[in-house]
């Protein structure tokens, strides 16, 4: 019996070699010169006329020929592609994660589905914003986000202040150097709010996303594994198309 991979595993081939034998043919009847032959022989009036040898040029393309070799590339490629889609119909999986079925009887052309979208679900949790692990955080339930403990700093400002180098003399003015001295002013008190995720979450969700992953596949590979009936549409639907 085939089976349904199988079946996928070879539709591919026939399709391109489809396409290119249709493109060759499809090239040969767009050239008039190899539909066209012609025969021809030459009579002079009379004995002592010119003798001309005879002409011919033989047909090297004939349609009917080439109908018939696109319904031989096409009927193979519609009854591989009629047995995978009949086969699609009833080729089911369940998706089991952790010894239970999370999802039941899934078609396998939606495993392909959430195969792709699975895919792009665990790109983006990947990047997703985690909390700076230089702080401690907490989760505040009101505002349904994480915050910091408030930390309290100094505010300061720099304040100008004279150091007298050398007293005034009678003949010299006093020597002064002007420095400045940080004076605190006040507090900050911060808190820091974020709506980043810790990397534990992040990791726990790309946790799950893998291993649904690896249950689609599984589902996907044992739905494929269906044995099959082979299709035959190709015949039937050639021998209406093209019989004379």
């Amino acid at each position: 019996m085939t089976k349904l991979n199988q079946i996928i595993a070879v539709e591919k081939g026939v399709k391109s070699g489809a396409l290119r034998d249709l493109a060759s043919a499809q090239q040969a009847l767009q050239k008039p010169a190899l539909l066209a032959g012609i025969s021809r022989t030459y009579q002079p009036k009379d004995e002592e006329g010119e003798q001309l040898p005879a002409e011919s040029t033989r047909v090297q393309v004939k349609t009917e020929d080439v109908l018939r070799k696109t319904a031989s590339v096409l009927t193979r490629l519609f009854d591989v592609t009629a047995t995978k889609d009949w086969a699609n119909c009833i080729a089911k999986a369940d998706v089991v994660v952790d010894g239970r079925a999370l999802l039941s009887d899934v078609p396998v052309s939606y495993l392909l589905f959430l195969e792709k979208q699975l895919t792009e679900l665990h790109a983006v949790v990947k990047k997703l914003p985690l909390l700076d692990a230089a702080e401690d955080w907490n989760f505040e339930e009101a505002s349904d986000h994480w915050r910091t403990e408030q930390v309290r700093t100094i505010r300061t400002k720099k304040v100008p202040r004279n150091h007298v180098k050398a007293e005034a003399t009678e003949k010299h003015p006093a020597q002064v150097e002007v420095y400045y001295e940080d004076i605190a002013v006040g507090y900050w008190s911060t808190v820091k709010f974020s709506g980043a995720l810790p990397a534990r979450r992040v990791n726990e969700l790309l946790e799950r996303l893998e291993k649904l992953q690896n249950a689609v596949k599984f589902a996907r590979e044992e739905a494929n594994n269906l044995e099959i009936t082979d299709q035959r549409i190709g015949d039937t639907v050639f021998g209406y198309l093209f019989s004379r």
